[in-house]
Protein backbone atom coordinates (compact mmCIF):
# COMPACT_ATOMS: atom_id res chain seq x y z
CA UNK A 1 0.00 0.00 0.00
CA UNK A 2 1.51 3.39 -0.78
CA UNK A 3 0.07 7.06 0.40
CA UNK A 4 2.03 9.90 -1.33
CA UNK A 5 1.02 13.41 -0.74
CA UNK A 6 0.82 14.84 -4.52
CA UNK A 7 0.37 18.54 -3.50
CA UNK A 8 -1.07 21.07 -0.41
CA UNK A 9 -2.36 24.56 -0.72
CA UNK A 10 -3.45 26.83 1.79
CA UNK A 11 -6.94 27.85 0.82
CA UNK A 12 -8.15 30.66 3.03
CA UNK A 13 -7.72 31.22 6.77
CA UNK A 14 -8.81 33.85 9.20
CA UNK A 15 -9.51 34.64 12.62
CA UNK A 16 -11.75 32.38 14.78
CA UNK A 17 -15.01 34.44 15.29
CA UNK A 18 -15.56 33.59 18.86
CA UNK A 19 -11.67 32.47 20.46
CA UNK A 20 -9.05 35.48 20.05
CA UNK A 21 -5.65 34.65 18.97
CA UNK A 22 -6.74 31.71 16.96
CA UNK A 23 -6.83 31.42 13.53
CA UNK A 24 -8.54 28.66 11.25
CA UNK A 25 -8.27 28.05 7.86
CA UNK A 26 -8.52 25.05 4.99
CA UNK A 27 -5.81 23.20 3.41
CA UNK A 28 -6.80 21.13 0.36
CA UNK A 29 -4.27 18.05 0.15
CA UNK A 30 -4.18 15.97 -3.04
CA UNK A 31 -3.40 12.15 -2.31
CA UNK A 32 -2.49 9.16 -4.35
CA UNK A 33 -2.87 6.42 -2.63
CA UNK A 34 -1.91 2.89 -4.45
CA UNK A 35 -3.86 -0.16 -3.08
CA UNK A 36 -3.56 -3.94 -4.61
CA UNK A 37 -2.83 -2.68 -7.87
CA UNK A 38 -5.84 0.43 -7.89
CA UNK A 39 -4.10 3.53 -7.87
CA UNK A 40 -6.30 6.46 -6.95
CA UNK A 41 -5.56 10.62 -6.82
CA UNK A 42 -8.17 12.09 -4.28
CA UNK A 43 -8.22 15.89 -3.01
CA UNK A 44 -8.95 16.17 0.76
CA UNK A 45 -9.97 19.14 2.36
CA UNK A 46 -8.46 19.41 6.23
CA UNK A 47 -9.58 22.14 8.47
CA UNK A 48 -6.71 23.41 9.93
CA UNK A 49 -6.22 25.97 13.16
CA UNK A 50 -3.55 28.07 15.14
CA UNK A 51 -3.24 29.80 18.32
CA UNK A 52 -0.09 31.94 17.55
CA UNK A 53 -1.87 35.47 17.97
CA UNK A 54 -0.60 38.41 16.65
CA UNK A 55 1.81 37.12 14.06
CA UNK A 56 3.50 38.19 10.54
CA UNK A 57 1.31 36.49 7.87
CA UNK A 58 4.38 33.84 7.13
CA UNK A 59 3.98 32.73 10.39
CA UNK A 60 0.30 32.09 10.26
CA UNK A 61 0.87 30.15 7.20
CA UNK A 62 3.62 28.13 8.25
CA UNK A 63 1.19 27.43 11.49
CA UNK A 64 -1.56 26.28 9.57
CA UNK A 65 0.71 24.12 6.51
CA UNK A 66 2.41 22.37 9.67
CA UNK A 67 -1.08 21.25 11.30
CA UNK A 68 -2.46 20.37 7.72
CA UNK A 69 0.99 17.96 8.31
CA UNK A 70 0.41 16.57 11.11
CA UNK A 71 -2.94 15.47 10.63
CA UNK A 72 -1.55 14.20 7.40
CA UNK A 73 1.13 12.06 9.54
CA UNK A 74 -1.97 10.17 11.63
CA UNK A 75 -3.69 9.18 8.43
CA UNK A 76 -0.85 7.77 6.71
CA UNK A 77 0.08 6.26 10.01
CA UNK A 78 -3.33 4.92 9.81
CA UNK A 79 -3.10 3.95 6.69
CA UNK A 80 0.39 2.19 6.39
CA UNK A 81 -0.17 -0.51 9.31
CA UNK A 82 0.82 -3.80 8.69
CA UNK A 83 -2.10 -5.91 8.19
CA UNK A 84 -1.73 -9.45 9.03
CA UNK A 85 -0.90 -12.14 6.75
CA UNK A 86 -2.72 -15.70 6.96
CA UNK A 87 -0.34 -18.30 7.20
CA UNK A 88 0.27 -20.62 4.19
Amino acid sequence: MSFDVIGCQLMHFGPHPTIAGRVTGVVRVRIREGFYGNVTEYGLDLPVKSDCGKVPHEQVRTALLTHAAHQLNKLKARHSDKRPVAAE
